[in-house]
């Protein structure tokens, strides 16, 4: 059984500047077009047991401002406390943002722009119902949306971030990279290595081997978004179904527990319809699995040969105690 594998345990964080790490859930609930319906489904999720958030400063898709709103009502009414959830935000590069609604000057350097949209995401994720109080306030990771065309323009980005660790920010992370090149070029410049890369995990991009290989060996953890949206073909394979089949739970929960067995994975899960389900569901899977090792590894063995994962060497565990 993966002892790096989330659907077992949450995944260490190692400290870049922090001197403790975090733990990071196997969930974390994506808030990205949720509207109005924002603030409500957030509270939901964290009563159901989401552990952790996802979010942008990017008001094209997504409302920061109501997930705190959800967030501090779950805080004040008990159902989760700070320091158990894991919030991350992302700060969106021009490219990326609505020209109308900007939470930052696009007409000030870089290094302004990411300063400003921090401070933005830190009054709307603050811990207080004050807007004035934000001193106890911090964000866990702050991913950084996508890389910009120039690395130049990506490392001022990057170097402008890791001036709020760790008191502030915890983590740092990179969403949408392109190519192993990419990150390889981040993390080689980078005076805090990014801890979280977060991509989609589909056929075109050949489920990310590369790249999550490169995670695995450099003590970073691979974030799967679009795991069933871009994935139908997976959602209806037959390890899915014989998985779910033997666990009792939905094929969407067999196929994320699948991925999450793929090692040091974890996922955003967007759901605004069965979301006690999945929390339910992964916790049936891990049972069933922890009960039926040699079954769940066959499951593995068969999905992994499903999309044609090759062996990869591991690095000595530092992810999970």
């Amino acid at each position: 059984m993966s002892s790096r594998s989330a659907l077992f345990e949450s995944l260490l964080l190692s400290p870049s500047s922090s001197p403790v790490p975090s733990r990071i859930p196997p969930f974390l609930y994506g808030c990205a077009w949720k509207k109005e319906r924002t603030p409500n489904l957030v509270y939901q999720a964290l009563s159901v047991g989401f552990k952790g958030i996802d979010v942008a400063a990017q008001p094209r898709h997504y409302r920061e401002d109501l997930v705190g709103d959800g967030m501090r009502r779950a805080l004040k009414d008990g159902k989760v406390k700070r320091g158990d959830l894991f919030v991350q935000t992302k700060f969106t590069p021009p490219h990326g943002q609505d020209p109308k609604n900007m939470p930052y000057d696009p007409s000030s350097s870089i290094t302004e722009q990411v300063q400003q949209s921090i401070k933005s995401s830190l009054h709307n994720l603050r811990i207080s119902d004050d807007p004035q109080e934000q001193e106890s306030t911090y964000i866990d990771s702050l991913v950084l949306h996508s890389p910009y065309p120039s690395l130049n323009d990506t490392l001022e980005a990057w170097h402008a971030a890791e001036a709020f660790i760790p008191d502030t920010i915890k983590y740092l992370g990179i969403s949408n990279v392109s190519s192993l090149k990419i990150l390889q070029e981040l993390y080689r410049h980078a005076n805090i290595k990014p801890s979280v890369i977060q991509n989609r995990f589909h056929r075109d991009t050949d489920y990310e081997k590369e790249i999550r290989k490169y995670c695995l060996e450099n003590d970073m953890v691979f974030q799967s978004f679009w795991t069933l949206t871009a994935n139908p073909q997976l959602l209806k394979s037959k390890p899915v179904l014989n998985l779910a089949s033997a666990a009792d739970v939905d094929p969407a929960v067999a196929m994320y527990a699948l991925v999450m067995g793929l090692e040091n994975v974890v996922i955003l899960n967007g759901t605004t319809s069965h979301l006690e389900d999945d929390i339910e569901g992964l916790a049936r899977v891990k049972a069933w699995a922890e009960k039926k090792t040699y079954d769940w590894e066959n499951s593995m063995k068969h999905f992994k040969d499903l999309i044609g994962e090759n062996l990869i060497v591991k690095p000595p565990i530092r992810g999970v105690e």
